[in-house]
């Protein structure tokens, strides 16, 4: 029994001496992608609470950790709204981080800390009018379509998808029909993920317009003025065929998630990325590269300031997308590769006035021959992607696979994590938006419901 006793003794100091070890380990060397959690249920968390007024409870427990890794179900939050701020950790104190809202400009995470960083990058607070009682797009009243067909098939819940929380569809310039999940509406503001990248790009070819930008345009970043990057375009960005070196893997610490939610400056890092293939022979989707367009037309705006006002003033507000909010990062460079909200209306006003070919209102916002450029193929792509930023193929396509699941000839697409999607059909003049959280293995394909509308309606 003494041997015992002893041997008990030893084994219980050994676990208090390995716990005490893992306590230091996680308070002084906190692991990437503790912290990579951290920042993520802070920021999906902070913009879900201060842009779309949602429960930040819910959120925690719907959007962030019940799709994504095991690891999220150990982080909790402390949420001052007062204050602006929502703090993650892993454990309630290990690898915290923390997102601020800013006025205008949604949440941004301090992955370093400094506060007053974020204090010193402030965009005015946009004073919009009220919506009108007009007819969308110029108000936001809606006269559904009578045709029982089109009101079965949004009611068709494996058509809209597990997880749906908006979908709209214009027909004709008029929303005809429109659904909206539990605890959502068309007064919400949606998350759009990588379909910000589309926006991010409308948003640069009104800066080329204004004659202050080319898509030709090669030096692009000081740093790469020694090497084979300064040949880089504007162009080759957009096309995502630059040569750049980007790891887009989101289920790990990946170079998209290091750089979404480690790092202070996401453009900084993106543009530290070397060259590894011939630039314009490898198609690499990169929301790196987009974080860089975004810089790079900052940048051509001049002013710090205004470049935060642009996409209101040059866009959004033109369009009448009152909801839009993009997101910037702590040092002030706008997200405009994920996070935009928007109002599944203010989604669907983006997508028709791709299908006007950028012109809203009778007045050209996009230069003549942009949008057909945006839908022109990447020929390093293989046919899928745009030189736009656009997708010619819906989620999980290849060439040709779009045609034959039904969906009409020259449709393409914005899509966004989680199954955030808007399909541009010019052919029969119609948009059809459809946001939710519908993780990617659960391999929904929106097409089928764009193919079954683009039949339905006449």
């Amino acid at each position: 029994m003494r041997i015992m006793a002893k041997f008990l003794k030893w084994l219980l100091g050994l676990v208090v001496v390995a716990v005490a070890a893992l306590v230091v380990w996680l308070a002084v060397f906190p692991p990437a992608l503790l912290r990579v959690g951290a920042g993520y249920a802070a920021k999906i968390v902070c913009s879900n609470l201060f842009v779309a007024g949602r429960d930040p409870q819910e959120v925690l427990r719907v959007d962030v950790q019940a799709p994504g890794n095991p690891l999220l179900k150990f982080f909790d939050i402390d949420v001052d709204k007062n204050a602006g701020t929502v703090k993650a950790a892993f454990l309630r104190y290990f690898a915290g981080n923390e997102a601020i809202a800013r006025p205008g400009l949604g949440c941004s995470l301090v992955p370093d800390g400094d506060a007053a960083r974020v204090d010193k990058v402030m965009a005015e607070e946009a004073v919009r009018p009220a919506p009108s009682d007009g007819l969308w797009p110029d108000g936001e009243r809606v006269e559904p379509s009578q045709d029982p067909a089109i009101a079965g098939l949004l009611d068709d819940a494996d058509l809209t998808g597990p997880g749906m929380r908006a979908v709209v569809v214009v027909k004709d310039g008029r929303i005809v029909a429109e659904r909206y999940g539990d605890g959502f509406s068309a007064a919400t503001p949606l998350l759009g993920w990588s379909m910000t990248k589309t926006v991010n790009v409308a948003i640069l070819g009104t800066v080329v317009g204004a004659g202050k930008l080319s898509l030709d345009r090669k030096g692009l970043f000081p740093d790469w003025s020694g090497d084979e990057r300064k040949d880089i375009t504007i162009a080759d960005l957009m096309a995502m065929e630059s040569g750049l070196a980007f790891n887009e893997d989101y289920g790990t610490v990946s170079d998209v998630t290091r750089m979404l939610y480690l790092e202070p400056d996401m453009a900084k890092f993106a543009a530290s990325k070397p060259l590894v293939a011939k630039i314009g022979e490898k198609f690499t989707y990169s929301t790196g590269t987009s974080i860089m367009l975004a810089r790079l037309w900052q940048n051509a705006i001049g002013d710090e300031a205004a470049s935060l006002a642009y996409p209101r003033e040059a866009l959004f507000d033109p369009l009448g997308m009152r909801s839009a909010v993009m997101e910037a990062d702590e040092s002030g460079t706008l997200a405009g590769a994920s996070y935009l909200y928007a109002t599944a209306h203010d989604w669907a006003r983006f997508g028709q006035f791709l299908l006007q070919d950028g012109v809203w209102n009778g007045n050209r916002i996009l230069p003549e021959g942009f949008v057909a450029m945006m839908r022109a193929p990447s020929a390093a792509s293989g046919g899928v992607y745009g030189k736009g930023e656009v997708w010619l193929e819906g989620p999980g396509d290849r060439k040709g696979d779009g045609a034959a699941r039904g969906v009409p000839e020259g449709t393409y697409w914005l899509q966004g994590h989680d199954g955030q999607t808007v399909g541009v059909v010019p052919s029969r003049h119609l948009v059809v938006v459809r946001l939710g959280l519908t993780p990617a293995w659960l391999d929904y394909r929106p097409q089928r419901l764009l193919a079954a509308l683009a039949k339905a309606l006449p």
